[in-house]
């Protein structure tokens, strides 16, 4: 979901590692302990949580998050809570980041002090406000000075405890005076418009003919100020909460007798002093992305470079070979090239070619593809990318078995607990490996298309360059469908969408000891013991000598690298894609029975879409995939309900609300996905619902009058490979931008080699370069298809800021990037609203 700015789409997205926190305030009893858990907010909306760990003031959760943001926000936000005995969840503590200072923590380790929390300090959300002075002359012919403060409206408010019924105060202050006005209340949004206006009274009434124009005297200015407070109806018996203040003096009207603008609603300010230190620390690892992304024309000359990479020789000469030189991590390059080259088809080439040139240099068959390569860097993501589901079919039943049974499996003498028996946990061990080797080596006929083509090419390659090694056309497989993606799997579940959250400690453990086991097996290595540290391992792997064992995995690599291999059957199970609960609207499906909302468990599968009470329940409505017609968002004054989307099929439209934006986002995302290719598929809709007998968006009274909107833009139907090319091409730009310096010494020392045909001067040596005539016109074409993206984007950043307004909607007042631009700016520019 991108925000449109005349043709540039801007994509947000966050990637974030909650690590551990410290020293947290012990529980006031004997215990002391605490049961603590983390969320994660966009200012105060959760989108994502970890899991609870127990007993412990210093809390380990090792938890990875990742998500596109669908809206604006201002902080990114963590609350540590506590769950008591009696299940109630009790803020200890928060660490806050504004938005224009994650770049100042970006990718690296930090530790944050964890801040008090308290009602007056969580705000969110802006104000619509104008001012105005006017005169006014009364009956007797004199005139006195009036202050009109209209209250328009409000948007992005919080939603406190469910339910968001705002209004709010307005109150003229100044010496020895406090006059204050108040809205009537908005039920049940989050988004209010008040539109009503408040007189004050500023100045006495004075003789008319004394002052013929207004004027108003510049010390009354400074003395006064218009405070609004936000405020949210309560019923219970302590009182309405707070939701924001602000606060503007009046010497804002000097220069105009009418001022009207947006402001950030900000925490009161009461004086309050909190010691920093004493609610001990968090880290994290937070990495905030905002991509500009231009029309797709700007893009080509780099774009083209790129894709034809696989077709460059030497491959080293390269856009994409030189990306991978020239990035400060392999994997910064590999993850936008193995998207963009898949986007457009081109992905098997390109890594044959890479992983071609890789075999060619390699000296020793057993050290094949084990190093941290840009080719097995981007064969890596491409499973990530294309076997996902793959993952889903094969490991996730028997996974979800493990996290469930709590089987003890520990085979190390020295950590087995009391009351813990060797042989039985070693029998578990084995049942569960056996179990899991057996899906795998099973599951050839399922592996997705682009995978065996790779494997295939990876096969051939390492086959030729070794011909008297018989075992390396199933090491170079292997090294990758076992070592960096079936073992990696099972030992992180919750990295590969397989679990929400990262194991306990004894089930992380478990499969520790199945993954160790299951990556050796797969490797086909000839010491098989030998290849394990831990004496207790190299015992237990006694069990698994029979030659069934290699003969299972040979034929299984046999399979998914053959060149002839396709899918020829269709997988006939249904593929979970997401699940959840959410809260839905009855479909009236019943003739007398009421539209109420009810929260249900939600699954998608690649046949159909379901809800049932509970997990595991019988499914009491089931959309088959081909019926439905459009997913879109729902708007708010529907049902004065956020996050709400819309499922339309052939005679009813599934009214549903999400948990949170992200998830709303992600609902919404995979079911257009899953539905993109049916035939009857909509092409207009209505934004809001059917009620009281007419639409609300178009008024139309029918039911069954089409929409008045049209439906959102087409996406790929390929669930897995939902990519944009452009988007892609913007992050590789970046990345040769931020490598600039780079690119222009790797260009030295193509020069240099060039001229001199001699050994590498020591500083050029980090760079592959085997080609130094062809790679030095690869980097020309690089640099300059790179600056010219770089004028473009400056000169967008400067017409953007000549076109915006402080003040305005997109810049409210109280905005802190936009301030630090505002200070570069005259006095005069700075103020003019």
């Amino acid at each position: 979901m991108a925000v449109e700015e005349e043709g540039i789409r801007v994509f947000q997205s966050v990637k974030i590692k909650i690590g551990e926190a410290k020293n947290l305030p012990s529980y006031p009893g004997p215990n002391k302990m605490r049961d603590c858990f983390c969320t994660v907010n966009l200012d105060q909306e959760e989108v994502f949580r970890t899991k609870i760990v127990e007993k412990s003031l210093c809390p380990f959760y090792g938890e990875d998050f990742y998500c596109e943001i669908p809206r604006s926000f201002r902080h990114l936000s963590f609350y540590i809570f506590d769950r008591d005995v009696f299940r109630r969840d009790s803020i200890m503590g928060k660490v806050s980041i504004l938005k224009e200072d994650l770049q100042q923590y970006n990718n690296r380790d930090t530790w944050f002090q964890v801040q008090h929390v308290d009602a007056d300090s969580e705000v969110q959300g802006k104000v619509h406000l104008e001012l105005r002075l006017s005169e006014v002359i009364t009956d007797s012919g004199v005139i006195c000075h009036k202050l009109l403060a209209r209250v328009m409206g409000c948007q992005g408010l919080p939603i406190v405890n469910g339910q968001c019924d705002p209004y709010a105060t307005v109150t003229l202050l100044g010496p020895s005076r406090s006059e204050a006005k108040k809205t009537k209340v908005r039920k049940k949004t989050n988004n209010p418009q008040f539109d009503e206006v408040f007189y004050f009274e500023v100045t006495k009434p004075c003789s008319y003919n004394k002052k013929s124009h207004f004027e108003i005297e510049e010390d009354d200015v400074d003395k006064l100020e218009i405070r609004v407070d936000l405020w949210n109806a309560s019923n219970l018996k302590f009182g309405d909460e707070f939701l924001g203040e602000l606060k503007i003096p009046l010497k804002v009207l000097r220069q105009s007798s009418c001022h009207r603008a947006w402001y950030f609603l900000q925490p009161r300010d009461n004086g309050k002093s909190v010691k920093p230190d004493d609610l001990g620390s968090l880290r994290l690892n937070v990495v905030y992305t905002e991509d500009h992304v231009f029309p797709s024309e700007y893009y080509s000359p780099l774009r083209d470079l790129v894709l034809k990479s696989g077709d460059v020789e030497p491959v080293s000469a390269s856009a994409a070979h030189v990306l991978g030189e020239v990035c400060r991590e392999k994997q910064e390059a590999a993850i936008p090239l193995v998207r963009l080259f898949l986007h457009y088809g081109k992905i098997v080439p390109f890594i044959s070619a890479i992983a071609n040139a890789e075999v060619n240099r390699t000296q020793d068959p057993n050290t094949i593809f084990r190093g941290n390569s840009l080719t097995s860097k981007c064969i890596d993501e491409t499973m990530k990318l294309a076997g996902m589901h793959y993952l889903q079919v094969t490991l996730k039943p028997i996974l979800d078995e493990i996290c469930e049974a709590h089987k003890p499996c520990e085979i190390d003498p020295v950590k087995l607990k009391d009351g813990e028996n060797f042989e039985n946990n070693k029998e578990n061990l084995k049942n569960y490996v056996d179990r899991i080797f057996d899906v795998i080596t099973k599951s050839g006929v399922s592996c997705p298309t682009v995978m065996c083509d790779i494997f295939f090419s990876l096969r051939e390659s390492a086959a030729k360059r070794f011909q008297g090694d018989p075992d390396v056309r199933y090491t170079a497989v292997s090294s990758f469908i076992f070592l960096r993606f079936f073992a990696p799997a099972i030992l992180s579940p919750n990295l590969f969408q397989l679990s929400p959250h990262h194991p306990d400690p004894q089930t992380s453990r478990t499969l520790t000891l199945i993954s160790k086991t299951i990556q050796t097996l797969g490797s086909l290595s000839k010491s098989k013991s030998a290849s394990f540290k831990e004496n207790y391992m190299a015992a237990f792997y006694e069990n698994f000598h029979e030659q069934k064992y290699a003969d299972a995995v040979k034929n299984f690599l046999d399979l998914i690298s053959s060149s002839g291999r396709r899918d020829h059957k269709r997988i006939e199970q249904p593929i979970l894609l997401k699940e959840g609960f959410m809260i839905k609207r009855a479909q009236g499906r019943k003739r007398f029975g009421m539209k109420n909302f009810k929260k249900r468990w939600f699954r998608l599968t690649n046949h159909e879409f379901t809800y049932q009470r509970s997990k595991g329940d019988h499914p009491l409505c089931s959309i088959p995939i081909e019926n439905i017609l459009a997913v879109e968002t729902l708007e708010e004054e529907s049902f004065k309900m956020k996050n709400m989307f819309q499922v339309i099929q052939p005679l009813r439209t599934l009214y549903i609300q999400a948990n949170n934006c992200v998830e709303a986002k992600d609902w919404i995302d995979i079911l257009t996905k899953v539905s993109q290719c049916n035939k009857k598929r909509l092409t207009v809709y209505h934004p809001s619902a059917y009620l009281n007998g007419h639409w609300l968006c178009c008024k139309a009274t029918s039911e069954n009058a089409p929409g008045c909107t049209p439906c959102t833009g087409g996406l790929p139907a390929n669930i897995q490979l939902d990519i944009d090319g452009d988007r892609e091409t913007e992050r590789i730009y970046s990345l040769f931008n931020t490598y600039l310096c780079k690119l222009e010494k790797m260009q030295e020392a193509c020069g240099s080699k060039s001229v001199y045909d001699g050994p590498e001067q020591e500083e050029y040596s980090t760079f592959l370069i085997d080609d130094p005539r062809e790679t030095y016109k690869t980097l020309y074409q690089v640099i300059e298809a790179v600056k010219t993206l770089e004028q473009e984007h400056a000169q967008y950043k400067m017409d953007k800021f000549k076109k915006t307004k402080y003040g305005s909607q997109e810049y409210p007042i109280g905005d802190k990037s936009f301030q630090s631009y505002i200070r570069q700016q005259s006095e005069v520019s700075a103020h003019s609203i």
